[in-house]
């Protein structure tokens, strides 16, 4: 089986994607809208507050639209934003992931919720370690549900999958990357880690309907390498051909040069039960160096939030969150950008 990505990736248009002046845009997941135009879910906080840890205290989830799969998209609304603190999702919405499945859009996402003050402008770097670790380890994913493209959605008040005590999963439910079957069987990719500071892994869950009710489908984490140095993260899924297919960000430490050779790229791997997986040969999906379509390159210093758009039941465009500035984490500015792939 080929690569489907890598070898189809054409210049990105450097006027499309997503962005906006004033805030800081992460993730971002599109769908074709009854309306026929293109839909983007993304992240998104005031550029004011600083990036840090604001995408975790003070993030929400917004629509924008266009057009074209390409872009450019213009904010439309905000779909999920704060509701009261005793939800599991009450202080902060990130991480949408879009999905549409026999007349109804299923918004999964990640909520968190806190006590004490709302950080705001400046507070930023004042934000401790511990109070950063407390509010992370509340991560849960959520889902929203619609008729509509434009709503009205209906949110659920409790997560669709719990931490476990005692496991490998036991701090957190993140980063839901979910592939609906034909028949409604749904799986749902997810990240955790057993005790802060561990390493980040990748768990699967199945639901015979998107609502759930999810189960594990294995107790164990999957990708589970033997070398500490090997980390991947930001999962993405599909299901075609009979087999399902995963694009990942090559999140290796300590320069053991990963499994694609470059930080910040995206893997691709294959599985026949969403359990056990096998890395291509081939591995690089996508590279943080980007050619647009001005004719010029420009080596990125993050890829992330990898997100495909269907069109036929073939994949036509990747969308990914990124930024500019000097190095990985740093940003001057960020935005959601979209790569076409050739038929």
């Amino acid at each position: 089986m080929e690569n489907p990505i890598f070898d189809r990736l054409m210049p990105a248009p450097i006027k499309g994607g997503y962005r906006e002046e004033d805030y800081y845009i992460w993730c971002g997941s599109c769908v074709q809208g009854e309306d026929g135009r293109y839909h983007l879910f993304a992240s998104r906080w005031r550029k004011e507050l600083g990036f840090g840890l604001n995408w975790l205290f003070n993030c929400e989830i917004v629509r924008a639209s266009s057009a074209t799969p390409e872009g450019p998209y213009q904010y439309e609304e905000t779909v999920l934003g704060r509701r009261e603190r005793t939800y599991f999702d009450g202080m902060n919405q990130h991480n949408p992931h879009i999905k549409y499945w026999n007349g109804t859009y299923y918004l999964y996402y990640m909520g968190t919720t806190y006590g004490g003050p709302i950080p705001g402008p400046g507070d930023g770097d004042s934000i401790t370690s511990e109070r950063g670790t407390e509010v992370w380890n509340n991560k849960r994913i959520g889902l929203a549900v619609s008729q509509s493209v434009f709503g009205p959605w209906r949110r659920r008040d409790t997560p669709l999958l719990e931490p476990r005590l005692g496991k490998w999963d036991c701090t957190i439910t993140t980063n839901p990357a979910v592939a609906i079957l034909e028949d409604g069987t749904t799986y749902m990719i997810y990240k955790s880690r057993e005790y802060s500071g561990s390493t980040l892994q990748l768990g699967v869950a199945v639901a015979d309907h998107p609502e759930g009710p999810f189960r594990r489908l294995t107790d164990d984490p999957i990708l589970n390498f033997t070398d500490p140095n090997l980390h991947v993260e930001d999962p993405y899924l599909w299901h075609a051909d009979g087999v399902f297919h995963l694009l990942m960000k090559d999140d290796f430490k300590n320069d053991c040069s990963g499994l694609t050779g470059e930080w910040g790229a995206g893997v691709y791997a294959t599985s026949e039960d969403c359990i056990h997986w096998n890395i291509h040969p081939s591995p690089k999906a996508y590279s943080r160096t980007v050619k647009w379509d001005d004719g010029t390159q420009t080596e990125m210093c993050n890829l992330e939030r990898p997100n495909l758009l269907f069109q036929n039941g073939k994949p036509t465009h990747l969308f990914a969150a990124t930024g500019s500035g000097e190095r990985a984490w740093q940003f001057d500015h960020t935005w959601n950008m979209v790569i076409p792939l050739s038929t």
